[in-house]
């Protein structure tokens, strides 16, 4: 289990390095989680805004080391969101799960839970061990 915090700017570029950084530590037990501070899809913001080339070149990076954003695998097509920008009156997913494929068939549950203490929803991921 490997806890994130990846910074407002430069994020899919500082977990790509995070991740070339521990490739021989990643394996099919290995979840990162955390705030990356970046959204994995179209749907992790409330305005739909395109992915840019460097969240696509992240999703390649994750995609290569066989890692998935398991709460998108769970729900394709949700529009649930763990923060919300004051500033911006946006809300998006940029706390993620991640997981190998393999490790998968072991979750049987994902969860956003609200939070009135912080300005991030929780995540829950219920795994069979």
């Amino acid at each position: 289990l490997l806890n994130l915090y990846a910074p407002n700017t430069g994020a899919p570029g500082f977990i790509r390095q995070v991740l070339r950084d521990l490739q021989w530590d990643l394996d099919s037990h290995t979840i990162i989680v955390g705030e990356f501070n970046t959204p994995l899809s179209i749907l992790d913001r409330s305005t739909r805004q395109k992915i840019n080339k460097d969240i696509q070149d992240l999703n390649a990076a994750l995609d290569q080391v066989d890692l998935i954003d398991i709460y998108r695998t769970f729900y394709p097509k949700s529009a649930e969101y763990t923060f919300f920008s004051t500033p911006h009156s946006i809300y998006s997913k940029i706390d993620h799960i991640i997981g190998s494929k393999t490790l998968l068939s072991k979750c049987k549950r994902m969860e956003i839970i609200t939070n009135s203490l912080s300005d991030h929803s929780a995540m829950k991921l219920e795994c069979r061990i």
